[in-house]
């Protein structure tokens, strides 16, 4: 009987040929994959956190702006080390359509996911802007072009459309006496519309307030506004105003003509500050009211919470006529004999000054 020894592979406990290899492309990746990760958190960090520089810059994002051209603006501007690195953060938070148009305060200590979010989330710089009581839309038109918020002409275009008091839901003409005085905040890039419609926003809530403290009186919106805006224009001295909005109220009830400068001057083209006998005597103004009956067609001016109160609660009061006394108030008079007596009076002393 033979015996023979079994038959072993040559290969047997050994390695196959290939795995060196892979190990090599294996270790090669990760070194790859390790390198980009380095890298791109390099790319997010802040440039100047470490030296502590953190200079503010204001970048503007305007209407139209994409991302890649946002993203290369900024590393133009050395705010974020890589345009690319953002646009990839950017996708995968989903903040790639998110960008929000205005101006905004952002600095290289920042991280470019911070100024991702800020842009993302809208905080935008906004820029105040006081619209005093009685101004006109052309003079709140003038005021939003000086602060670089809006452009002149296309603020009147959105004032003065015909469509745009139903648009607002307001009564009138234009919009003309419904951007209610106040002060605002206004991001650069918000369109003229929206700026209109925060101001006649705001006149809307106070409208809803004084109309529902104050008792019912028999004037729509649109006339209370035109009033109150008259009121507004015709002192500038608030314990006058209930007095002047008497005056005029006796006057429409009595069916007498209101006769009110600040009315006629409003519907002279390019006034020159000179109001002369040719003006009273237009009768082709229909803002004209030494010669047209009642109200003028619409408001004059934007007149604030007290004309508005003082229109719907004036001062009881039998007077029809008031004069300027030259120092910002009136005298007010019952009859026209007095009224005239006040009139010479205050003429003479006003030019003996």
């Amino acid at each position: 009987m033979s015996t023979t020894a079994p038959k072993t592979n040559a290969n047997e406990g050994r390695s196959p040929s290939w795995l060196p290899a892979l190990l090599v492309v294996a270790a090669a990746g990760f070194a790859v994959l390790a390198g980009l990760a380095g890298w791109y958190r390099y790319a997010l960090s802040p440039i100047q956190r470490e030296s502590g520089a953190s200079a503010i810059e204001l970048f503007e994002v305007r209407a139209g702006d994409s991302l890649a051209g946002v993203a290369r603006a900024l590393e133009d501007r050395g705010l974020i080390r890589s345009a690319l690195a953002l646009r990839g953060l950017a996708r995968v938070h989903s903040f790639d359509t998110k960008l929000k148009v205005g101006e905004y305060e952002l600095s290289p200590d920042l991280s470019t996911l911070e100024i991702v979010q800020i842009l993302a989330e809208g905080r935008v710089r906004t820029h105040a802007v006081v619209i005093p009581e009685g101004i006109r839309a052309v003079e709140i038109a003038d005021r939003l072009a000086q602060e670089g918020l809006a452009d002149r002409e296309e603020f009147l275009r959105v004032v003065f459309d015909p469509e745009a008091p139903k648009r607002f839901s307001v009564e009138g003409p234009t919009l003309e006496g419904y951007l209610f005085p106040d002060t605002y905040r206004f991001s650069k890039g918000l369109s003229a519309s929206k700026i209109a419609e925060a101001m006649v926003d705001e006149f809307r809530e106070v409208y809803r307030s004084i109309r529902a403290s104050a008792p019912k009186r028999d004037l729509s919106m649109r006339e209370l506004v035109t009033l109150a805006s008259i009121v507004e224009k015709e002192t500038g001295v608030p314990e006058e105003r209930p007095l002047i909005a008497a005056v005029f109220l006796n006057r429409m009830q009595r069916g007498m003509r209101l006769e009110t400068d600040p009315t006629v001057i409003y519907g002279i083209a390019d006034f020159d500050g000179n109001l002369r006998r040719i003006h009273l005597d237009d009768a082709e103004n229909p803002y004209n009211t030494y010669q047209i009956p009642g109200l003028p067609p619409g408001p004059i001016a934007s007149p604030g919470r007290a004309a508005l109160r003082a229109v719907l609660e004036p001062a009881e009061s039998p007077f029809l006529f008031f004069v300027s006394r030259n120092d910002g108030t009136h005298i007010f008079s019952k009859t026209y004999r007095d009224h005239s007596r006040a009139v010479v009076h205050f003429q003479k002393q006003r030019r003996r000054h």
